[in-house]
């Protein structure tokens, strides 16, 4: 499996399609235990296996935890090694596992620990841009998938869902009054670049308050600490602060799919409102969306057009204008259409909202 968030969510639907090629097979889906409430409850697989992720600059120890988990594969007896990610060490370990059959892209000069080698798309300029979930679903098309879904799809488990309606009441939904709620995710792993500005994420949370009449609740990691401090230190209405209260990547789904909307930057909990069906406001900055385009119909996108981007920089090395000129009125107007749409569809009126 990969190892970022948003690439778990968009591999899901390879994996209903390697389900659908091989409906007696044993699936087990190696991936990194931080990951793993991502794939937890999967229909379609036999087994989760974890491993931890690697530390860097610790040359012996990687090896020998290398030869520990090829050692734990080789026991598997595996007949084939779907591999997800591009990386050479992925290739090395099963490789080193004796799987038979190993399937993958030929990048970073794996190809020859491949039995079967897929050619990514290329030009003279480099790698074209290919949606990440087209890419994985490539690999499912080339064992035999025809047509396979592209629908992402996640699931949760019955104490997650518990945990995450404890952890909302904690914060003062009251969910029974009819009220909905709004999530807020104003980090970013990927790097500072792609971050909209804090204050800006503040003032749309409190006009979601002001103006919708919804709960507000932000999201986020234990390393996006500081981001979120910025927007509850600048928002004016009382927004719930889920992080503090104890939130998990496990409990994140369950409060996602009870959500009525998503306000995001381009990153991983936007694949998981998508996934579970949830209305999402995606900001772009300097990423290009050709490379994660999902697909989805409830997604509106805000994004400017500078002569810099899309540079898929992870620090800007100008003044930000990719983000700094998108305000909170363009990503408040992409909330309302979604908002007002929502309330349409639940009164049974047609409503006309922007397409993504």
């Amino acid at each position: 499996m990969p190892t970022w968030l948003g690439d778990c969510v968009m591999a899901t639907p390879t994996l209903r399609a390697l389900r659908g090629l091989y409906p007696q097979a044993h699936i087990t889906a190696l991936v990194k235990s931080d990951m793993r409430p991502i794939v937890d409850a999967t229909p379609w697989l036999d087994r989760i296996l974890t491993i931890r992720p690697h530390k860097r600059g610790r040359g012996d120890a990687r090896r020998r935890s290398m030869l520990r988990l090829a050692g734990r594969l080789a026991a598997g007896r595996f007949d084939l090694a779907v591999l997800l990610p591009n990386s050479f060490r992925t290739a090395l370990l099963t490789k080193m596992a004796k799987i038979p059959r190993r399937v993958g892209y030929d990048r970073d000069g794996r190809g020859f620990l491949l039995t079967d080698r897929l050619l990514p798309r290329r030009s003279h300029d480099g790698y074209i841009p290919v949606p990440t979930r087209e890419y994985f679903l490539g690999l499912a098309r080339y064992l035999g998938a025809v047509d396979p879904d592209p629908t992402m799809e996640l699931f949760t488990r019955p104490q997650d869902d518990r945990a995450a309606q404890v952890l909302l009441a904690k914060g003062g939904y009251q969910p029974e009054s009819g009220q909905r709620l709004v999530l807020i995710n104003p980090g970013a792993s990927f790097g500072d670049a792609k971050r909209w500005l804090p204050d800006r994420f503040a003032a749309v949370a409190d006009r979601c308050v002001r103006e919708l009449g919804a709960a507000v609740a932000l999201i986020g990691s234990p390393r996006e600490r500081p981001v979120l401090d910025q927007v509850l230190a600048a928002a004016k209405e009382s927004l719930i602060d889920l992080p503090r209260l104890g939130l998990t990547l496990g409990t994140l789904k369950s409060i996602v799919r009870s959500s009525s909307l998503l306000i995001t930057n381009d990153t991983g909990p936007r694949h998981v409102a998508a996934a579970l069906g949830v209305p999402v406001v995606t900001i772009f900055g300097p990423t290009d969306p050709a490379w994660t385009e999902i697909g989805f119909a409830l997604e509106r996108q805000v994004m400017v057009s500078v002569f810099c981007g899309p540079c898929q920089r992870k620090v800007c090395p100008l003044d930000h204008r990719c983000m700094t000129r998108i305000d909170a009125e363009m990503v408040f107007a992409r909330a309302g259409d979604l908002w007002s749409a929502a309330q349409s569809a639940q009164r049974g009126v047609p409503s006309g909202g922007s397409e993504a």
